[in-house]
């Protein structure tokens, strides 16, 4: 079975591209690391990897271990971490993995009620485009608990956050039709939209939404930043789709619920057996996520009443 030293020695090979850098890392010997490189290619029955005339590059038996001996480095270092904040030689560290716009709606409220409760123990974001993308850090053991759009099937614990709901942003003066509050996507569809950069999760959601109104927005814009798309709709750049709780109290745009209604269920999940540090932060996104605030409410519902 391979050990951890040899998982280590073969992720830093490939990083670095070179046995001669790896070996200055890790602060041993080359010759010491070529032999463990070796006695790990014999237990998994071929060769990881190749040397070239300029560095050395992973096999694809290489490139088939590597995502695993990550996940393997990952988890040792958290037990290592756990076992030290047990015995109280350090404050501790959570990671969370997010998508962009959970980091902008949905945490930050959470982010200030967990630093009041558990103000030892820190929180780092680790933030990603789509959710495929949280799904394979988590998957890769990069975070301790993700928090985003509820994963297809997952082999651990989810706790539900609720519907996000997302609205349809215009300009203060633009003039599209509303009934009771709403606007039909298919009235938008000769518009230029705000939309997103190809690979933000957000884009594959707009292009679903107006295709399921029967056609294909035609981007006026594409924004790489989630919290950009309002703001330009505001400006006059054409209707964007945004998650109603990235809404600022006091903006100036045009909001509206989109009809049909576009919504996404969110969740918070983990690994089989979450620590306890973990669990309670899930519990309090749980309690405390607001997927659509007071005062976006009271607008929507207001221009409902109209």
């Amino acid at each position: 079975m391979p050990t951890l030293r040899q998982l280590e020695y073969l992720v830093t090979i490939i990083d670095e591209r070179s046995f001669t850098r790896a070996a200055e890392i890790l602060h041993v010997t080359q010759s010491a690391l070529s032999h463990q490189v070796k006695t790990l290619e014999r237990v998994v029955g071929g060769r990881l990897v190749e040397r070239l005339p300029r560095g050395v590059r992973a096999t694809p038996l290489g490139r088939a271990m590597l995502p695993h001996a990550r996940a393997a480095l990952a988890g040792s270092q958290r037990a290592e971490k756990a076992a030290r904040q047990a015995a109280g030689l350090e404050a501790g560290e959570l990671e969370v993995a997010s998508v962009y716009s959970v980091t902008l709606g949905v945490l930050p409220p959470v982010l200030r009620a967990w630093r009041r409760a558990h103000p030892e123990v820190h929180i780092r974001l680790v933030e990603h485009r789509h959710a495929d993308e949280l799904e394979a850090a988590m998957v890769a053991g990069e975070a301790d608990v993700a928090v985003g759009p509820s994963p297809s099937a997952w082999d651990g614990p989810v706790w539900m956050i609720g519907e996000e709901e997302f609205v349809v942003v215009l300009a203060p003066d633009d003039e599209a039709p509303q009934n009771s509050g709403t606007v039909a996507l298919g009235e938008l569809a000769d518009r230029g939209w705000v939309h997103y950069a190809p690979g933000n999760g957000l884009g594959v959601l707009v292009d679903k939404a107006c295709a399921a109104a029967g056609f294909t927005p035609r981007a006026s814009v594409r924004t790489e930043q989630t919290a950009a798309a309002h703001l330009l709709a505001a400006a006059g750049l054409g209707p964007a789709l945004v998650p109603a709780n990235v809404i600022p109290a006091r903006f100036s745009g045009r909001v509206l619920r989109p009809s049909p209604p576009v919504v996404r269920a969110l969740a918070v999940y983990a690994r089989k057996d979450p620590d306890p540090v973990t669990a309670a932060f899930a519990e309090l996104v749980a309690r405390k996520a607001c997927v659509l605030p007071a005062h976006v409410k009271r607008q929507l519902d207001g221009q409902a009443a109209d």
